[in-house]
């Protein structure tokens, strides 16, 4: 599954459209090439800001930004030969080497305008005293189930620093390599995802223990929520001190509640980290999705993000109007969509970013990219979408 310092405000400065297709023309040109040049700290921005977040604000930019959840994994060959030598998903997200390779890989190839942290929303986990493993062909496996207070009275606050080094080291790393030519991305899970997860033990298809303990004990659900938060909030922080420049929070099982229960197990979770970021990280861009969020849409922007992302199964044009004019969209193009034609490929582009309208968009699937998706049509993807204009 899948990155600027806190102290550091980006509002100062735009890309001119001159600015902009020259970086653009770099990048065509060195589609094969891996990043190279001068090296950057990653407190320092350079002369031109990635496009991201220039769109994310809303300023004059040429054409959306692109990058596809999931764009590092499995349904490219380079990540399937690197995990032949490291069967491990652990290893693999918590070896800064690796992570920092594996996070690289599409952007050797396809030059997205973002570069994601090669990570899990559940890392954080062993550092919370929460024993955990992602098992392959089962998934995250949670070995001792929360399931009364006594047990949430055990999870520990998280200290990244301390848990997570590897993650830091690696977003420091991708600053530099990435040298402001695209926008380096973290992510953490969401409050109530993550509680899902560790209550369920695992991936769930009714998730009829967290909502037993949601409807009987809420209490209970409440005081695991608040420490995912506190924790979820330092997270993002951390990350953004170690480079992330954009941070998307995922929150994909909230959508298995009703509205009126969203609103009082997600909806203050996710505003409380929103707000916490924002009080000391002001200008860094908080990016939410959650998957089949249709009939929770309007509810979304009340976070406080800055960018909601949409699954396929909203009408881009659709879903702009019910999120209002003041929050950015992502997506939000059917991951199906790959095993299509070229020229279906393209037709979808271009009908997605149309419906998305000018501005405040970024152009990415709905979800993250299907395993045994062709990379010639990935490379399609990407050479259609950064050959728009508006």
């Amino acid at each position: 599954m899948s990155c600027v310092s806190g102290s550091l405000a980006f509002g100062g400065l735009s890309i001119s459209p001159k600015s902009t297709f020259t970086s653009l023309s770099r990048s065509k040109l060195s589609i094969n090439c891996s990043a190279g040049g001068t090296v950057a700290e990653p407190q320092v921005v350079g002369a031109a800001e990635p496009l991201l977040l220039t769109a994310v604000r809303g300023e004059n930019v040429e054409r959306p930004p692109v990058w596809l959840m999931r764009q590092a994994g499995r349904y490219m060959k380079s990540y399937q030969t690197l995990c032949e030598k490291h069967p491990s998903f652990r290893e693999r997200s918590e070896n800064v080497d690796l992570v920092v390779e594996i996070s690289l890989q599409p952007w050797k190839v396809f030059k997205p305008d973002g570069v994601i942290l090669f990570s899990d929303i559940l890392t954080p986990l062993s550092g919370m005293n929460i024993p955990f493993d992602i098992v392959k062909g089962k998934g995250p496996v949670i070995f001792s189930p929360l399931k009364e207070a006594a047990d949430v009275a055990q999870v520990r606050e998280f200290v990244p620093e301390v848990s997570v080094p590897y993650v830091g080291e690696a977003l420091t790393i991708l600053r530099k390599e990435v040298n402001n030519e695209a926008a380096v991305l973290g992510f953490v899970g969401a409050p109530f995802t993550l509680a899902s997860y560790c209550v369920e033990g695992g991936s769930s298809k009714h998730f009829s223990k967290i909502k037993r303990l949601a409807f009987s004990e809420p209490k209970i659900l409440h005081a695991l929520l608040q420490k995912f938060t506190d924790s979820m909030a330092n997270y993002i922080k951390y990350q953004a001190d170690n480079g992330a420049q954009a941070v998307q929070i995922f929150d994909s099982w909230a959508t298995e509640l009703s509205p009126v229960d969203f609103e009082e197990f997600s909806l203050p979770y996710l505003k409380q980290i929103v707000d916490s970021v924002k009080q000391t990280h002001p200008h860094l861009p908080l990016i939410l999705y959650a998957s089949g969020s249709g009939g929770l849409l309007e509810r979304l922007p009340l976070t406080g993000v800055d960018v909601v992302s949409l699954d396929w199964t909203v009408d881009m044009a659709e879903g702009r109007r019910r999120l209002g004019p003041n929050v950015a969209v992502q997506g939000n193009i059917d991951p199906g969509v790959l095993f299509g034609s070229k020229e279906f490929i393209t037709s979808r582009i271009h009908d997605t970013v149309r419906k998305a309208g000018r501005g405040k968009h970024i152009l990415n699937l709905g979800h993250g990219i299907v395993v045994g998706t062709p990379e010639e049509n990935v490379a399609h993807f990407f050479e259609v979408a950064k050959n728009i204009r508006y």
